[in-house]
């Protein structure tokens, strides 16, 4: 590549940066509301773990710690915290007694469709004038980014 050409891949890529980082910050205000409308107080982080739990219900402790690359003991004291709300439960896991599966309760699954209505159609409303090729090559590009592979292949 010419020094031109690097100039203006450096310069496109502090660009990208730049939309990410904005990107990120209006990310971390819908969590920061989402998080205070699931319960007052209540922290972005636990927050997160909040909401893995109920993606992925019947998670244990290891797998949950695992999938937020957190250390377990810290998972532990949020995943108690979240007890104490009523927002998740604990349940013997069949397939091995000395383990548990962590669940969302009726309660902590209602409160979280509440606190997530306000903004739930915010991503279509504002990809609504987008083209449908648009919408999809943009999301090939960020799997391609996020994965480190190829967005031509």
């Amino acid at each position: 590549m010419t020094e031109s050409a690097d100039a203006d891949r450096m310069a496109a890529v502090r660009g990208l940066e730049d939309e990410f980082s904005s990107l990120i910050a209006i990310f971390r205000k819908a969590i920061m509301e989402n998080a205070e409308r699931v319960s007052p107080g209540m922290l972005p982080g636990a927050y997160k773990v909040f909401t893995t739990v109920a993606r992925h219900d019947g998670i244990t402790l290891s797998a949950l710690a695992d999938t937020l690359m957190a250390d377990k003991g810290q998972m532990s004291r949020t995943v108690r915290e979240l007890e104490d709300l009523g927002l998740v439960e604990r349940t013997a896991d069949p397939t091995d007694k000395r383990s548990s599966l962590l669940s969302a309760t009726i309660t902590g699954r209602e409160r979280l469709a509440a606190a997530r209505a306000p903004r739930e159609h915010a991503l279509a409303s504002a990809l609504e004038d987008w083209k449908i090729s648009d919408i999809q090559n943009l999301s090939r590009l960020l799997h391609a980014l996020s994965h480190g592979t190829d967005p031509t292949a």
